[in-house]
């Protein structure tokens, strides 16, 4: 395990108040260039595993005169639509809930006809980096622990695009307090993910005080919504339509990877990877699927949320994956904030910065 170091660029700064978009490209570039592994080896190897931590969470919340750590954290992510953020040291931020994670690159497909508008709309093709992780400490299989997959969707078919684009965010989880699955292809990460709080263990703490910031912050803690998605690329005067939920799942034809308390990195780069062969060999691919019908039961720490109606409309898959330092800490995702409506923007719970 490994200690944290200095926070770095937590709260929102001049940098990302100047963000105008990115280049696919460069974003690649980036997390590519510092793996942790110069060439995937074998599962075992050893990957960095990075603390989470309740005085980490907590740091700045009691003392007069000093910031709250977290809430600025959390504000930023709202905020901040940047997709890299380097920091005046060039070394980035510390994710304070998801430290340790793994990034891939591939496409966004939408096969099937859809009623739902921008990147959902049928036909629609777009490039994504995203970065599977786990909410804690815990990394290996056989042990509690939420597995998460965040995604940027850049509106172009061209890797190689010129000119830099507006992106387009989407967190999905399974159960945030955790969940026992063994193999990544179970995982069932959805946008509106289940809470049942004592499932976290030791770090109920850390989970409680997520919640109340994120309350505190925006408005929704435990579920984020799809709009982004459905503004992209959309005609101007075209209506939004934003589907409710999304599930996104390992197809059923993923291999399954065998492996002993086996570190979930491990297991995607072996759905893509040979061991020692630095050229990717396969691709691993979730089915997209989406609905408007659910109902959500109990409070934010107790929730269940039941989906009915699912849709598969499309497929994410990804042919390229690292595990590196500055997938780790310079790579960053609007987390959307709430929206009383999630089509019309002026419903917003954030503007300019600031909860309304």
């Amino acid at each position: 395990m490994l200690a944290r170091r200095d926070f770095g660029a937590e709260a929102f700064t001049a940098a990302d108040r100047a963000y105008e978009g990115s280049r696919f490209s460069e974003v690649r570039d980036a997390i590519f260039a510092n793996p942790y592994q110069e060439v995937w080896t074998s599962p075992g190897a050893r990957l960095p595993v990075y603390r989470v931590a309740l005085s980490d969470v907590l740091r700045g919340a009691f003392s007069f005169g000093r910031r709250f750590v977290f809430q600025q954290a959390t504000a930023r992510a709202v905020d901040s639509h940047a997709d890299l953020r380097w920091g005046s040291d060039k070394k980035g931020f510390c994710r304070l809930l998801h430290p340790n994670g793994i990034c891939l690159t591939g496409r966004w497909r939408i096969t099937e006809a859809t009623a739902w508008s921008g990147y959902f709309q049928g036909g629609s093709e777009a490039l994504v980096v995203a970065r599977y992780s786990t909410c804690c400490s815990e990394t290996r299989r056989g042990r509690t622990r939420s597995l998460a997959l965040a995604g940027k969707l850049y509106p172009t078919a061209d890797p190689e695009h010129p000119q830099p684009l507006r992106t387009a965010s989407f967190i999905t989880q399974q159960d945030i307090a955790g969940e026992k699955t063994e193999y990544i292809n179970d995982a069932r990460l959805r946008n509106a993910p289940d809470v049942h709080f004592w499932r976290r263990g030791a770090g109920v703490p850390v989970l409680l005080v997520t919640g109340v910031v994120f309350g505190r912050v925006d408005r929704q803690p435990s579920q984020r919504q799809l709009y982004q998605i459905a503004e992209l690329g959309k005609a101007d005067g075209q209506p939004t339509r934003t589907p409710k939920y999304m599930r996104l799942s390992i197809v059923a034809e993923q291999p399954r990877i065998a492996g002993d308390e086996l570190d979930f990195r491990d297991e995607v780069m072996a759905q893509i990877f040979d061991s020692g062969n630095p050229v990717p060999q396969r691709t691993l691919a979730f089915d997209i699927d989406v609905s408007d019908e659910g109902t959500a039961h109990g409070p934010d720490i107790v929730r269940r949320v039941t989906v009915s109606g699912w849709q598969r409309i499309g497929k994410l898959v990804f042919d390229n994956a690292v595990a590196s330092y500055n997938g780790d800490f310079v790579l960053h995702f609007n987390h959307p904030t709430w929206r009383e409506d999630p089509d019309a923007p002026g419903t917003a719970t954030r503007v300019d910065g600031r909860r309304v």
